[in-house]
């Protein structure tokens, strides 16, 4: 089981992301035209920057459901592969059978 710390940070960080996404979305796109003057485009920029980090996308990282684990994570079911194997061997999750040969 990870620390708790790192489960909370992770939420954290997806709340400021929701938070920020559109103000982010509107910045990307003023720096991005280039139409625009330079200076304007340059200030967008700026108050890019000034947001927070953690605000970005890019510093969101997938970890399972159940136990926190980053690493073996498995997106369509949100879930690490341990946890995937300890419920398909018990048989909870639909579908699925524990091979053995």
């Amino acid at each position: 089981m990870a620390k708790k710390a790192m489960i909370e940070r992770e939420v954290k960080r997806q709340k400021l992301v929701e938070k920020y996404a559109t103000k982010r979305a509107e910045l990307k796109e003023i720096a991005k035209d280039e139409d625009l003057p330079m200076e304007e485009r340059f200030k967008a920029r700026l108050k890019l920057a000034k947001l927070p980090r953690n605000s970005s996308a890019t510093r969101l990282h997938n970890r399972c459901q159940l136990t926190g684990r980053p690493k073996a994570y498995y997106r369509k079911l949100k879930m690490s592969r341990i946890k995937l194997r300890d419920l398909a061997s018990v048989g909870q999750i639909p579908g699925m059978v524990k091979s053995s040969w």
